[in-house]
């Protein structure tokens, strides 16, 4: 059975899992890259950004790059919020927006990019963004269909994984605790207390300073 999988979704220690003021230049706005650098050494990222250097190595192994490397296993699909492709709001004023990753971004899937402007489809590489107005319930249906028996992968940003998680939709949630405070920014965790009677916890400490907290969603 297909399952909704969240991963690596960095927070802060005050609950925010992006900053102030994103835009073009600061996508996770005024934390900049702080909440990921646990991640950016690891093995996995480096295979998929390309920097791979035989002379340097290859990235880092152990608890980060094991928990980093889960994210792609048996995911056929990404949803993810308009904010994570990009920081326009409103209606495409720029349709030559083609996401923050180039022209091969790292899905080589279906992504569903949901927004209350529609656009066309988007090839950009192997990646074909559709971007949708949809519910949470309906953009899993969708996502399902175009899975062929993968699961799909939520992407964030934040608000759009509380959304799914207030609908109860969301079956595997891997949230990154990293050691720095924001005061301000998005929160994750806002209006969805008593959310872990309905998953498992599993937490593990890593020498990198962050803790992985992985919620399993018990059975229905």
């Amino acid at each position: 059975m297909t399952q909704l999988r969240v991963h690596n979704l960095a927070v802060s220690l005050d609950g925010f899992a992006t900053g102030e003021g994103q835009s073009f230049e600061t996508p996770f706005g005024h934390a900049q890259h702080r909440l990921m650098q646990w991640f950016f050494p690891t093995r996995t990222f480096v295979a998929m950004s390309g920097h791979e250097d035989e002379a340097v190595g290859a990235g880092t192994r152990g608890v980060d790059d094991a928990f980093a490397a889960a994210t792609g296993d048996g995911i056929g699909v990404e949803i993810m919020g308009r904010r994570k492709f990009g920081p326009q709001l409103g209606p495409w004023e720029d349709e030559t927006w083609r996401g923050w990753w180039g022209e091969e971004p790292p899905f080589h899937s279906p992504v569903v990019v949901l927004t209350h402007h529609e656009r066309p489809d988007l090839v950009v590489g192997e990646t074909t963004f559709l971007f949708r107005e949809l519910s949470p319930v309906d953009a899993l249906t969708l996502a399902t269909s175009l899975a062929g028996g993968l699961d799909v992968r939520l992407g964030g940003g934040a608000t759009t994984v509380r959304e799914f998680l207030e609908a109860d939709l969301v079956d595997h949630l891997h949230v990154v605790v990293v050691p720095i405070l924001l005061g301000r920014g998005v929160r994750l965790w806002d209006g969805l207390e008593g959310l872990e009677d309905r998953f498992t916890v599993e937490t593990t400490a890593s020498p990198s300073g962050v803790v992985h907290h992985v919620f399993r969603r018990k059975a229905r």
